[in-house]
């Protein structure tokens, strides 16, 4: 059977949620037995998401075989519960970079290289290897309709569809305001949308409509009148408690089955109930536990911004619904502490959450967070960053390290707790910041008789990693007689992985990124102790 492409699109404004919609599409596709790819493209020239600010586009998301990607693909490894690759992203950059690579190398035989069919090609190229080895692959647009930059990759989707008419289906996702003066749900906005699309040759099989409720009959009746689809076919996507609610709430409109049915594919009957069994429990907790992540990126400009931290939220909701607890999580910006002191900020708190970062900006807060942690028991759990500031704490208190520091922040520390890995020097210094870090999945083992090795039942875990910088081993002797223990380390020995305070109701941090591999269905297990911990 060939594979099908769904293109999810988006219109009116970005943020919309088309990252949520595609991953619940996928969910349900995948609970009625077909293999799903979801993909997402982004339209910036970058060849990846690595060196963009967390304020400027959200979280970086790294695949197990070491891509940073865009904060969607966390999304929708979370909702099929399933790594995803490297073919499952593609940006502007990819694409243009081999066009351009091709061109050199007199790929094209000597033609003018042009737009289309060139570069088109090259994207349907792409969309091919996303899809490769699934029976449907789902490939959200990203950027709104209408933009001068996607405009490409709408020809290449367009494109495809030509060629292969029966196999490929579109989703546009636009958005139905209500205005506050009216108080009437108004359509025009996805008229307007679906209109703009019409133009670039593309008519969306499937409507679906953001809202903060759902939409009536009579929406529905405007909207299918008006952008040529069959009532059927326009989906309410309305705001909702949570986002693991809205595979449900598209399962309730039979959006699945419909997709199939233009795909030609056989409607099969879903197993949905463990998606039931998560939304039971995320409503069935009501005992708050209240965590402060203390962050560096969250303030831009007046508005917190908590997506650059989104698979580490999405992870402590994961592991506190798992134990009938309501999350009740206070993004603190780091410069607050330093400006007001952490007992001041902290008090109150049933646990501290440090997680990866870069840079000095709200350093000395964050190491003040973690002293009050350690000091006051309040359990602490520190990620890739949080690990590193939570060794250069220690080796400053509790073993009188004067200047401890790692050597991101002072290349000149007297005693260089944390300091780069050798091969990264080199790559510092040829100015080699893309795609350089310690990336993907690496092999740890497990300490017998640690908090770890308890949390994960097992001798060797595997952990995705994003980081320069490592724990010194000069220091290792000092800070383990000290009371440091170290849980975890590569299988060689030589890098520390884990460490963690006895005595202590849970003090943890881990040189790697385990909320990449929490789902609400599985709840990692290092984020379900700390929450355990937390809830007593």
């Amino acid at each position: 059977m060939p594979t099908k492409y769904v293109f999810v699109s988006g219109g009116v404004i970005s943020g919309l949620g088309k990252g949520i919609t595609a991953a619940s599409l996928s969910a349900l596709l995948e609970a009625r037995g077909y293999r799903v790819a979801p993909m997402k493209v982004d339209m910036y020239l970058n060849q990846d998401a690595g060196t963009i600010r967390p304020s400027e586009h959200g979280e970086v998301f790294v695949t197990e075989d070491g891509l940073e990607t865009d904060q969607d693909l966390g999304n929708y490894e979370r909702f099929i519960g399933r790594p995803l690759h490297r073919a499952q992203y593609a940006t502007t950059g990819q694409v243009y970079a081999e066009v351009l690579r091709r061109e050199r190398a007199f790929a094209y035989e000597g033609e003018d290289v042009e737009a289309i069919p060139h570069v088109t090609d090259e994207i349907i190229r792409r969309f091919k290897l996303g899809g490769q080895g699934a029976d449907i692959c789902v490939v959200e647009l990203g950027g709104t309709v209408g933009e001068y930059q996607n405009g490409i990759f709408f020809e290449a989707a367009r494109l495809l569809g030509r060629r292969e008419p029966k196999n490929v289906a579109h989703v546009h996702v636009a958005y139905l305001p209500i205005p506050g003066a009216l108080g009437e749900m108004k359509t025009k906005p996805v008229q307007q949308s679906v209109r703009m699309l019409n133009g670039m040759g593309i008519e969306p099989d499937f409507v679906v409509g953001r809202s903060s409720q759902a939409m009536d009959g009579r929406r529905k009746e405007r909207i299918a009148l008006f952008c040529n689809v069959a009532k059927e076919d326009v989906i309410s996507n309305p705001d909702c408690g949570s986002i693991y609610e809205v595979p449900l709430i598209l399962e309730d409109q039979r959006f699945a089955q419909r997709l199939l049915a233009r795909l030609g594919l056989k409607p099969k009957r879903a197993d949905l109930k463990p998606w039931r069994d998560v939304v039971d429990a995320i409503r069935r907790a009501k005992r708050d536990v209240k965590i402060a992540i203390v962050g560096k990126y969250f303030a831009v400009g007046d508005f917190m911004l908590s997506d650059v931290y989104i698979s580490v939220i999405e992870a402590v909701k994961h592991a506190a619904w798992a134990i009938s607890r309501k999350p009740a999580i206070t993004w603190i910006d780091a410069a607050d502490i330093e400006k007001h002191g952490a007992e001041k900020i902290l008090a109150g708190y049933d646990g501290v959450l440090v997680p990866g970062g870069f840079g000095s900006r709200g350093i000395e807060g964050v190491i003040a967070a973690i002293r009050y942690a350690r000091e006051k028991k309040v359990p602490y759990f520190g990620l890739c960053y949080g690990m590193q500031l939570a060794a250069v704490e220690f080796a400053r208190d509790a073993c009188e390290l004067k200047g401890a520091h790692t050597t991101e922040i002072d290349p000149q520390a007297p005693h260089a707790v944390v300091h780069i890995m050798p091969d990264q020097e080199k790559k510092l210094l040829n100015r080699e910041y893309g795609a350089t870090m310690r990336l993907g999945s690496w092999d740890c083992a497990l300490k017998p008789g640690t908090v770890s090795r308890h949390a994960y039942g097992t001798a060797a875990i595997r952990e995705r990693h994003r980081h320069r910088y490592e724990f010194n081993n000069a220091y290792r002797e000092t800070l383990t007689k000290a009371g440091l223990v170290v849980a975890g380390t590569s299988p060689d020995g030589q890098l520390v992985e884990i460490i963690e305070l006895k005595d202590h109701p849970f003090f943890v941090g881990v040189q790697f990124h385990p909320e990449f591999q929490s789902s609400p269905l599985k709840p990692h297990p290092l984020f379900r102790a700390f929450l355990k911990a937390v809830a007593k």
